[in-house]
């Protein structure tokens, strides 16, 4: 059986209302005014003051709106919103959730925390009105892409360091792997996060830079079942629906820093399953 026809093995049925769901979540989340299609600037802070504004010497340069509309003060790990005649407000970055929004006009700006390195990302709310977008494409869904893996702990767990797009690496333990097969063939993903309630993924295959995404795509799934047999050594078993494998914000805009996969995640067989290349609107 060639590559491009392998099917994987231990799949288990999921009615396709609940993947339209997911299809429609994805195209509300991607047409919505805080879209990844909506970044228009990335910039990176230094320690101390850097300007907001429409001057081009500002540290974070605004297409529009005042000359000066305030300063970001990167002060002992915090960072505060001083707007030009107004009182300053700490902000949070996105390290442990949603950050905080400063708006104007149509514009918007957030702090984002790569490391302990700062940066703001600068949004157009109506960038809809200049590139509305147009959808995904997405492969037939496939049953046969949903599969039941072995969730096997790794003793002792291994550190990596894993890149993003923008060339900084990230530390990361990783302490299971989900094993299985397609088409006789025994491959494993390492998981980037594992919560109490998700496990997240970051892979690549034979159809990444035809088909799909160059770079990769995402996969969330449900926390792994880990019994007394698995704490003890043994295997759970993890869920995977590679039919919700999602394109990563970079394959939208370049001001994201999206996580690459590691060698370890690159699949030898094509995922014909979940989201195609997005291919711009057009």
């Amino acid at each position: 059986m060639s590559a491009a026809h392998r099917k994987p093995a231990g799949s288990c049925a999921l009615p396709n209302k609940d993947f339209a769901a997911w299809q429609k979540a994805r195209l509300d989340e991607l047409s919505a005014p805080d879209s990844w299609l909506g970044l228009i600037g990335l910039f990176w802070l230094e320690p101390g003051v850097n300007s907001v504004g429409s001057a081009t010497d500002a540290a974070v340069n605004l297409p529009s709106g005042p000359a000066h509309l305030g300063d970001l003060r990167w002060e002992g790990g915090r960072i505060f919103w001083q707007p030009v005649g107004a009182m300053r407000v700490e902000l949070e970055t996105d390290h442990l959730g949603k950050p905080t929004t400063v708006d104007c006009e149509n514009l918007s700006f957030f702090v984002v925390d790569r490391d302990n390195r700062l940066a703001v990302r600068v949004r157009d709310r109506n960038w809809a009105a200049s590139q509305p977008f147009k959808g995904l494409d997405y492969f037939p869904f496939e049953p046969a892409w949903q599969i039941e893996a072995e969730w096997q702990s790794i003793s002792p767990p291994l550190r990596m360091e894993v890149p993003n797009v923008s060339g900084d690496l990230k530390t990361v333990d990783v302490a299971y792997k989900a094993v299985f097969s397609v088409a006789g063939e025994t491959v494993a993903l390492l998981p980037m996060a594992v919560g109490d309630n998700e496990v997240f993924f970051v892979f690549r295959d034979r159809s990444s830079g035809k088909e799909t995404y160059g770079a990769g795509r995402f996969l969330k799934v449900p926390a792994a079942t880990t019994g007394a047999t698995a704490q003890a050594g043994g295997h759970g078993k993890i869920s995977l629906d590679f039919n919700r494998a999602y394109n990563p914000p970079c394959a939208f805009t370049s001001f994201a820093t999206c996580p690459l996969p590691p060698p370890e995640n690159w699949l030898p067989f094509p995922v014909l399953a979940g989201e195609k290349k997005w291919q711009g609107g057009k």
